[in-house]
């Protein structure tokens, strides 16, 4: 990669001696995998950080998503979110659900709890909502209607580590919560991801499940799959989460000057923090009006593109305009004004721990005219 250019991200890198140490550690113990000492480690730290009762660790985000759907036994038809990368609706699609898209809420880019109920079916199980941008959905509205129709919630919050409602982890809404430690996001163990659950017992079924199902060493309980975390990048996520919130705080500091400088300029628009709301600035979008602002979103894109800022159209397109879902009744654009619209107007800002005052002037300047 061109050191000239700007990214929209940045891995966070733990320590190179320190991981050589536990590098090292994990040769002596001679266990890479299977539920090792580091693994372990990880799930009891993140459980204690995230402020929640029981973690189980995968290999990736998507396959918690799919575990998680086998594990409530999910059939039939689930509202979901267009408006999110591709992973949420694939989970479905690889179990054998039908997605049934509602519309998203303008002030958060989250799914819109007016537009579930309206959608439910007698063959609808479930609710997927996302916690978009790491923004909180509205959690009460949501069970609300889950409870009035008996339905499970399954919320993927990939984007939403650390997030906090009034002192509360919003990983905790639901039945189960699932997270991505992908190398692109706040927290990652370069590949990885993690289920949230409430009770021991739903977390012995997850771990049955991601281990081929196996009980015992003759014994298996269910048809589970392969998705478990190794040592090297329990390791690595140990490391990481020593350092995560002073990367988020360095985040923070890059959103407080993007807000300074895009206050005021006509047609760009962005979201300020929720009240209540302890955030971990994993995305800053940005969107553009472009009879106002005189250039289309793309215009802006490629412009800064041309300048080496590489910003990210997310999300776009919107997932029901794939080959896979756009035959879908739910995928309409008269179905979703709402999320079409973000999804043509939207930027994410390059927003990382390591930008600089010259980074943050130089994406400034493509955009402040």
């Amino acid at each position: 990669m061109d050191k000239n250019i700007i990214t929209v991200t940045s891995p966070l890198l733990p320590d190179l001696d320190e991981f050589h140490k536990m590098l090292e550690d994990i040769w002596d113990r001679r266990w890479i995998t299977n539920n090792g000492h580091y693994h372990k480690e990880l799930e009891k730290a993140l459980a204690e950080y995230l402020k929640v009762p029981y973690v189980s660790l995968f290999t990736n985000g998507t396959l918690p998503l799919i575990t998680a759907l086998q594990a409530l036994r999910i059939t039939g038809e689930v509202i979901t979110t267009p408006y999110s990368f591709v992973a949420t609706t694939h989970a479905l699609w690889w179990n054998g659900i039908k997605p049934v898209f509602v519309d998203i809420d303008p002030s958060t880019g989250d799914i819109d709890p007016e537009r579930i109920e309206r959608a439910i079916t007698p063959k609808t199980t479930a609710i997927m909502p996302v916690h978009v941008y790491g923004k909180p959905c509205k959690v009460d509205k949501i069970q609300a209607i889950a409870d009035k129709y008996g339905l499970k919630v399954i919320y993927d919050a990939a984007h939403a580590f650390g997030v906090e409602v009034n002192g509360e982890s919003i990983l905790n809404a639901g039945d189960m919560s699932t997270l991505s430690f992908h190398a692109t996001k706040v927290f990652n163990t370069i590949e990885g991801g993690a289920m949230v659950m409430h009770d021991a017992k739903t977390k012995q079924r997850i771990d049955y499940l991601k281990n081929f199902g196996f009980a015992g060493e003759t014994e298996v309980v269910a048809p589970g799959i392969n998705s478990k975390m190794d040592e090297m990048r329990s390791a690595y996520g140990l490391l990481n989460l020593k350092q995560v919130d002073a990367a988020i705080e360095a985040r923070h500091r890059v959103a407080v000057k993007y807000r300074e400088a895009l206050r005021d300029v006509e047609g760009i628009s962005f979201w300020d923090d929720m009240p209540g709301v302890k955030h971990n600035y994993s995305y800053f979008p940005i969107f553009v009006e472009a009879r106002k602002y005189g250039m289309t979103r793309d215009e802006l894109y490629f412009k800064m593109k041309e300048q080496g800022v590489l910003g990210r159209r997310y999300f776009y397109p919107l997932i029901c305009e794939f080959s896979t879902y756009r035959s879908l009744e739910s995928s309409t654009r008269e179905n979703l004004p709402n999320a079409y619209k973000m999804a043509d107007e939207v930027i994410c800002l390059p927003m990382h721990h390591l930008l600089g005052e010259e980074d943050i002037e130089r994406t400034l300047n493509c955009i402040v005219r």
